[in-house]
């Protein structure tokens, strides 16, 4: 019998060892050093994500002006002397009527015409025509006026 109370004294001390361990709770030190280093995760995920997500808007852009451009191009053969612009082609059903005409930065995408060739173009991130972030196709020459 005295192992027996031996091991139940044993038993009842390891229990208030781990009933105080468990009530103890967090301290605000350990809180800060979690949230320093989410901070620092999210801040190397921005690092990466942000230059990915520019990119990958660039490359849209450039996906749909290629979709867009045989459509202009089959336009001004069928209408001769008329330049269309990608609103006149969605309400001609020449685009469909859930196809997107605008950018990744909400500007309608700008059909140029000169004498023999059509140029579809983005104006780019800065929503400005002329300006070295512009993406055209075909991408040879100077634009039209």
């Amino acid at each position: 019998m005295r192992g027996t109370k031996g091991d139940m004294e044993m038993t009842t001390t390891l229990f208030k060892r781990v009933k105080r361990a468990a009530s103890r709770g967090v301290t605000l030190i350990e809180i800060l050093i979690v949230l320093a280093i989410v901070g620092l995760i999210a801040g190397g995920v921005a690092v990466v994500a942000i230059p990915k997500y520019a990119e990958a808007q660039k490359k849209q852009a450039k996906n749909d002006i290629i979709a867009i451009h045989p459509i202009a191009e089959k336009y001004r053969v069928d209408h001769p002397g008329q330049c269309v612009t990608v609103e006149q082609l969605r309400a001609e059903k020449e685009i469909g009527a859930t196809s997107k005409i605008t950018d990744p930065w909400d500007t309608p995408y700008a059909i140029r015409c000169a004498d023999d060739e059509t140029y579809v173009l983005s104006f780019g991130p800065d929503k400005k025509e002329g300006t070295a972030d512009d993406i055209k196709v075909p991408d040879d020459g100077a634009l039209p006026k």
